[in-house]
């Protein structure tokens, strides 16, 4: 699959690009409007990221423009949280739409949805429920739920656990954590990281036997179903 990334700020850019890659995608990013149209006017792209502001062409200019040739799903990004934004952005052809900051977890998972909507197969109840042991996320409806009774989990808590889950049987670094859950620019410095992998724990393993998040030392953490 060949993914188009328009956006202008480099960092982001450049952190879309790679994680993206790390999930499969062949990626190719423009940096301003003009180029992200003449790209995806011109490539075959299964999909495009685009943000709302850019240079040249504005994200809503873009989309206008593409919409009369080409019916490529889109997914907006946008710094902007008022709702008039939101609904100009999906009146103008938008698919989908995602406010920064974001969880990387939820763009993967609205990329496979409109992914597979775009190939015409509708996916099963169960496809966005992600499964390890007795550890149930349903991302759709945005739930966890571990031998049968609910977890209650922060938005926060809730993007670090899809993320795990997601690279169950990996160990993830804090600096990836905070990469993919928190906003790129996250200052690495603090312990936010430690106190709400801490807080998960809390809820996702103590009342119940068996755990599933373990701390690597020196590494960082994974979530795992180990054999006692």
């Amino acid at each position: 699959m060949k993914l188009l990334v328009v956006e202008d700020e480099a960092k982001l850019a450049d952190y879309l690009r790679k994680g993206l890659a790390e999930e499969g995608y062949a990626v190719d990013v423009a940096t301003n409007g003009i180029d992200g149209l003449h790209m995806a006017s011109l490539g075959n792209y299964d999909l495009i990221i685009l943000d709302a502001m850019l240079p040249g062409i504005d994200g809503f200019g873009l989309l206008a423009a593409l919409r009369q040739s080409k019916q490529t799903p889109v997914i907006m990004l946008t710094a902007r949280q008022r709702i008039e934004d939101r609904v100009r952005g999906l009146k103008t052809g938008a698919d989908d739409y995602l406010v920064k900051p974001f969880a990387f977890s939820e763009l993967v998972a609205r990329i496979e949805v409109l992914l597979r909507r775009a190939a015409g197969t509708s996916p099963a109840p169960d496809a966005l429920v992600l499964v390890l042991a007795d550890l149930q996320v349903d991302l759709a409806r945005r739930r966890a739920t571990r031998a049968g009774q609910r977890i209650d989990l922060s938005a926060k808590e809730f993007q670090l656990l899809t993320l795990l889950i997601r690279r169950k049987g990996q160990v993830l670094s804090r600096t990836e954590i905070a990469e993919q859950v928190w906003d790129v620019n996250f200052d690495y410095g603090t312990n936010v990281i430690d106190v709400a992998v801490r807080r998960l724990r809390n809820k996702l393993d103590l009342p119940f036997e068996r755990p599933l998040l373990h701390t690597v030392r020196g590494m960082g953490y994974v979530l795992e179903e180990r054999q006692s």
